[in-house]
């Protein structure tokens, strides 16, 4: 069952508000909030340092 991680949300009220899913062990998925058709899917995701 996959679980929400994390919310990624800009600054900007233009830009979508991404979600990041753990699907798996070694899974995560990217959704676009309000677009039920969009997402991607990897094996590998690092976290960004700011």
């Amino acid at each position: 069952m996959p679980t929400q991680t994390d919310d990624v949300a800009d600054t900007d009220d233009d830009r979508p508000v991404v979600s990041a899913l753990d699907s798996g062990a070694d899974r995560t998925v990217f959704t676009e909030d309000g677009n039920r058709d969009g997402w991607i899917a990897t094996d590998l995701t690092i976290d960004l340092r700011r």
